[in-house]
């Protein structure tokens, strides 16, 4: 999860921030002393949640939290006050909870968890995978830029895989066939499968890898995928498919051949 606090007090600001980088459900954490700031950043960065304070100086947190709801209507907005009764004021810009100041850490991972849970099922849509043609994904409409070619191949192999789950070597078998899964090469798989946690985390959606029990596995629910909506029958999902599915990988071609036949 990827959280943002916007607090005019910067020791405040930077206790808040400090309190969620502790969580470990918590991948990133930004702060900010000025919502203009704020509101620039998410431009171009994917947020899960924004810590909002209510009482800002030029722009109150309730107008704040409206703009970005008019944006990004799925964010998480959790409205921060040392006042209790600014609360119910607060209710007309639909946030997901409240926290009073000064943090604390326990009821500040309470709130995120219920609202992150509680979250409307179209909020995933932001992640969209596309698999027909060429391998792509996207956040809030971004392509995810991968540092090395072979972590994107895995974040693919395990797309096809559809939360089924896959040991190291099964996938290094079928991304590499004619390699020995060897000292050598687990550790250089170990540098693949960190690059692609690193990458997932950086565009703050590492919640859709799933590494546990020494399987690997996508998490299909927290995306949207052109392939998943074919094998469920969507429409939207069938009709994208003109014969070629993720061309570049010649593991794909059993699953290619799956939906040439339906």
């Amino acid at each position: 999860m990827r959280v943002i606090c916007i607090d005019d007090e910067e020791r405040a600001m930077h206790y808040t921030v400090t309190q969620c980088r502790e969580l470990p459900e918590i991948d990133d954490a930004e702060g900010f002393t000025s919502a203009k700031d704020a509101m620039e950043w998410m431009e171009n960065h994917p947020v899960d949640a924004v810590l909002l304070d209510i009482e800002m100086p030029e722009k109150n947190g309730i107008a704040i939290a409206k703009e970005i709801r008019e944006k990004r209507p799925n964010t998480i907005i959790i409205f921060l006050t040392g006042y209790p009764e600014y609360a119910l004021e607060g209710y007309s810009a639909y946030p997901s909870g409240f926290l009073l100041k000064p943090i604390d850490k326990e009821r500040l991972a309470d709130v995120l968890n219920h609202a992150y849970l509680n979250r409307p099922a179209q909020a995933v849509e932001h992640i969209k995978i596309k698999t027909f043609g060429d391998f792509e994904i996207t956040v809030d409409g971004k392509a995810v830029e991968f540092s090395r070619s072979k972590s994107k191949e895995l974040l693919a192999l395990l797309v096809d895989r559809a939360g089924g789950g896959l040991t190291r070597k099964a996938a290094f078998t079928e991304m590499w066939e004619d390699r020995e899964y060897d000292l050598k090469m687990q550790k250089y798989f170990d540098v693949i499968l960190r690059s692609l946690r690193h990458t997932l985390k950086e565009n703050g959606i590492s919640e859709i890898l799933e590494v546990k029990g020494g399987y690997l596995r996508i998490r299909p629910e927290l995306v949207v995928c052109d392939a998943y909506q074919a094998m469920r029958g969507d429409d939207k999902g069938v009709i994208g498919f003109r014969g070629i599915y993720m061309r570049s990988y010649s593991w794909a071609s059993m699953t290619e051949g799956f939906f040439d036949m339906h």
